[in-house]
């Protein structure tokens, strides 16, 4: 098969083509514009809004998605190794790594569609036409082909149709990245309130530990005094009944500081039976997080950077349906060898060839690319809507956790003084019934009020280290030089 050489007419035609496709500025579909947001100027809940950020804390930079080592604000060597460990080996974060690494592959994908696509083949066929065939000159006869080409296209994209999926593709990809930083900094957070639970029932168990020994010496007196006929066998029951249920409360925290333990060896992606943490006695001191914080450290919160690269890619879309409203050009070009006998084969008069250009374009299709455009339109909306929904809930996160630093802090002056006002009535009562004054009702009384006030001042400090660790992470993290 030989086919004529292009004709003049095939020529002017070819360049009136590759004109179009010189073509500059030919970008159907709208610009990208960020979601307009109402950002205050400061948030409700911060206090004064002058006040200086302290040594160590990191002004926010658009788009920053590092979330650092913040970590370290509490002062735990032994938190710093755990939260390098749980950088290596969650799982959550390997996944999220992994999609990353597919959505970066998916960006290649789309721009290998700017280069020429070359293909090549061989083949060999016998075909035997029908003798009753009238009028074919092939009529009862076999025909044998070998052929063996190459075949190369490229479609210059006149109308950004490719540009578009590239930016798509771009957009989605930096939404992986920022998708990952977010899964990050969860992922430490979740680990840093386990271990200061962890460590919160370590610091009870010491204390309760300490209520043990002190009822335990109470029990012991009043038995004392029960064998001298001082004290009535009822007031022995009640020590008795208070030494064991100060017991049984300093038993029951082993399951709660077991499972804590549990859940930080699956973050870190180890099996709980290899790991453990001895029970360490030490108050970790509260951070010092600034409260005049502007509102812009919300730029950096990955799910925020997230929301607003996928909005950029619902936009991309839209240019891209656009796009499909214009012509496409394509470029091919065939060459090769074809034969009857495989012994011509390679000959140079078995050669092929074809080169030429298409335009192609669709007239009609039942209205199917005016909705796929408007299903890409409303996609970018509902992106837009989740982009401003994310803000506003983030805003939400940091005023809360604001005003839970402020009431908490006032909260715990209040549970100190309750605290030690208890056990000066603890340790009254217990005066009063050694001189006879009273009997040991009033000692048990006190004493459990002395043991409720003190638990729940160890509670309210886990929340407090709670809420500090939900603002850093609702500010983004990025813990790290001023």
């Amino acid at each position: 098969m030989t086919m004529r050489k292009p004709s003049m007419k095939f020529g002017y035609a070819f360049a009136a083509c590759l004109g179009l496709a010189g073509l500059a500025g030919c970008t159907p579909g709208p610009a990208y514009v960020r979601p307009s947001v109402s950002v205050p100027a400061k948030f409700k809940e911060a206090g004064n809004p002058q006040q200086p950020p302290p040594q160590g804390w990191q002004r926010a930079q658009p788009q920053n998605a590092d979330d650092g080592d913040w970590w370290k604000v509490f002062g735990d060597p032994t938190l710093d190794a755990l939260e390098a460990k749980l950088s290596v080996g969650n799982q959550s974060i390997k996944k999220s790594l992994a999609d990353l690494q597919q959505a970066q592959a998916m960006v290649g994908v789309a721009k290998s569609s700017y280069l020429p696509q070359v293909t090549a083949g061989a083949s060999a066929s016998s075909d035997h036409t029908s003798k009753n065939v009238v009028g074919h000159s092939l009529a009862g006869r076999t025909v044998q082909d070998y052929s063996a080409g190459v075949t190369a296209s490229w479609e210059p994209d006149l109308f950004d149709r490719i540009g578009h999926a590239v930016d798509a593709a771009k957009a989605r990809a930096q939404a992986s990245q920022a998708d990952l930083a977010s899964v990050s900094l969860s992922m430490h957070a979740e680990l840093a309130l386990d271990y200061v639970d962890l460590r919160q029932l370590d610091r009870e168990a010491t204390l309760l530990k300490q209520l043990v020994d002190d009822y335990t010496q109470a029990r012991a007196l009043v038995q004392t005094q029960f064998d001298g006929g001082i004290a009535s066998e009822s007031e022995l029951q009640q020590a008795e009944t208070e030494l064991e249920v100060a017991k049984a409360q300093w038993i029951d925290l082993g399951e709660v500081r077991a499972q804590r333990e549990h859940a930080i060896a699956v973050l870190m992606g180890v099996p709980p039976a290899n790991f453990s943490l001895a029970p360490v006695e030490q108050t970790l001191p509260l951070p010092t997080i600034p409260a005049g914080l502007p509102s812009t450290l919300l730029e950096r919160r990955p799910d925020i950077a997230a929301a607003e690269r996928r909005v950029a890619a619902a936009n991309a879309d839209v240019g891209e349906a656009t796009s499909a409203f214009f012509p496409d050009l394509v470029l091919s070009a065939t060459g090769g060898f074809e034969a009857s006998r495989f012994s011509q084969w390679a000959m140079l008069p078995s050669r092929f060839w074809a080169i030429g250009p298409a335009l192609v374009g669709t007239l009609f299709d039942g209205g199917r690319r005016h909705e796929e455009l408007s299903a890409a339109e409303a996609r970018r909306d509902a992106a837009a809507a989740d982009y401003r929904q994310t803000v506003l809930s983030a805003f939400q996160e940091v005023e809360d956790k604001l005003t839970s630093q402020h009431v908490l802090a006032d909260e715990s002056i209040a549970q100190q003084r309750a605290v030690d006002a208890s056990s000066r009535a603890a340790k009254l009562a217990m005066v009063r019934y050694q001189d006879g004054a009273t009997d040991y009702l009033e000692v048990v009384s006190t004493q459990s009020v002395n043991l409720a006030q003190v638990r729940a001042q160890v509670e309210l400090s886990r929340r407090q280290f709670a809420a500090d660790v939900g603002l850093i992470k609702a500010l983004g993290g990025a813990w790290g030089e001023y």
